[in-house]
Formats: structure tokens, C-alpha cells, sequence
């Protein structure tokens, strides 16, 4: 896990989102769900540079739950068609851009075409510096707590030797430092098993504000919020000896 910094930094070195509100947004203009999820991922594309600009290192964003293949299938192939449609106009731009693209998730569940397009974002990114954008797709947190123990066993861990640090290792996001600051946009205020293991520590923000709505105002809205709080990590004041910032 990279480095941590300090305890009382003034802006998150990492931020989670879960990007709610696209559905709502398009049904208050009287069009279709899937009009809304288009314009989430414009949004999207447009507070990559604001977060960036402002300092964050590490973008986590809940694209898709394991639980939505509950949705109705059109909505559900629209989103698998939009992901297709992303890679294919914005790689390009965001590769340019300095975004190191991830995605984090079960790829067992989505087809070779969707994972095909994974790998290229993936792989035409790695060198990318400025930001990282992971992009939690058919993902649960349950479900990574669970991999991540499957794992263990499959390395040939004894159960005295499945700790904290074993799991961690093996979590969907082991390459990043944990989240800081989780926000989640569209008035709801329940984290809707995102990164469960990984925002234990975090500061949660809830913003009425929804999804293709929110721009530069409301994260600097947010990054205050941030700046404001006394993180103690379970202690008095500070992060006790060997908890990681945002652990």
C-alpha cells in the first residue's frame, strides 16, 4: 500500500463516490433513465480534472453494484453499452489527460467484450501519473470481502494467518491507499455496500445534489467539509501508531 500522509491533511488523498441520482435526474426532465447515466458519465469526465487539479491522488467510483442486474434489462445493457461507448470516445482524452484507468470488480459476471474494452483502458493508461481512476464495476463490498478471504485460502494461509493485513493484501483496491473521504451524491444517506472494508476510517459526506448536477462548486463543497474534520481514528486526536491516513 503506498504511503500515507499526514493525519490532519487539509485534502483527501483519496476520494470514493457513489454517483447516485442519474435515473432521477433524467425522470425530472421527463426522458429516460438511460439519458441520465450519459450524462453521469459527462459529469464524471468533468470532475476527474476538478478533483485532480485540487490535489486528490486517488478517484474511486461505484459505476455498477453487484446488485443492479435487478434493473430492467434495457437499462442494464445501456449501461454495458455505455461503458463500450466511454472507452471508444474518451480513452483518448483522459489518457492525455494523466488518468490511470482501473477497474475493480468481478469480471467473471460481464462478457469478454466488456472485459476486452477493461483491459484496453487499463493497459492504455498505465503509465498515467496525475490521477487514479478506479472504476468499481459489478462490484459489492461484501462480495470483496469475501473474494479477498477465498484468496487467502487459495495461497495456502492457515486461519491463524488470515489477520487484517492478509485480508487487505487481497482486497479489490490493495494498490491504493484507503478512502478518506467517501461522498455520495442524490440526497441518500447509506453507503449501499461500497468499499465496506475500505472506509472504515473514512469521513462520509452526503451531498442533496444530483449526480449530472454535480460540478466544481460541490466539490469544493465537499473538499471544505473534508478540511473541517478532526479525524481521530477511533483515538483522541490522531491516527495511532501504524493506522494509515484514511485507514
Amino acid at each position: 500500500m503506498p504511503a500515507a500522509n499526514s493525519a490532519h491533511a487539509t485534502v483527501p488523498r483519496h476520494v470514493a463516490i457513489v454517483m447516485d441520482g442519474n435515473g432521477r435526474w433524467a425522470k425530472r426532465r421527463f426522458m429516460p433513465r438511460f439519458f441520465g447515466h450519459e450524462q453521469g458519465m459527462e459529469t464524471l469526465l468533468r470532475v476527474i480534472d476538478v478533483f485532480a487539479a485540487r490535489g486528490v491522488q486517488y478517484l474511486t467510483v461505484f459505476a455498477f453494484s453487484s446488485e443492479n442486474w435487478k434493473r430492467p434489462d434495457e437499462e442494464v445493457s445501456g449501461l454495458m453499452n455505455l461503458v463500450l461507448i466511454g472507452v471508444a470516445k474518451y480513452l483518448k482524452k483522459l489518457a492525455a489527460e494523466g488518468v490511470r484507468i482501473r477497474i475493480v470488480g468481478d469480471r467473471a459476471g460481464v462478457s469478454d467484450k466488456l472485459r476486452a474494452a477493461w483491459d484496453e483502458a487499463e493497459a492504455g493508461t498505465a503509465a498515467n501519473t496525475r490521477i487514479q481512476l478506479s472504476v468499481a464495476f459489478n462490484y459489492g463490498g461484501r462480495w470483496d470481502v469475501v473474494q479477498a478471504c477465498q484468496r487467502a485460502v487459495a495461497d495456502g494461509l492457515a486461519p491463524a494467518q488470515i489477520d487484517e493485513a492478509a485480508l487487505a493484501q487481497r482486497m479489490a483496491l490493495a494498490f491504493a491507499p484507503d478512502p478518506d473521504l467517501f461522498i455520495r451524491t442524490g440526497g441518500e444517506m447509506r453507503v449501499s455496500n461500497f468499499l465496506l472494508w475500505q472506509t472504515a476510517y473514512a469521513e462520509l459526506y452526503f451531498s442533496n445534489c444530483l449526480w449530472p448536477d454535480f460540478g466544481a462548486a460541490e466539490v469544493d463543497a465537499a473538499l471544505a467539509a473534508y478540511a473541517g474534520r478532526d479525524r481521530r481514528f477511533g483515538g483522541v486526536r490522531s491516527a495511532p501508531e501504524g493506522v494509515p491516513q484514511g485507514a
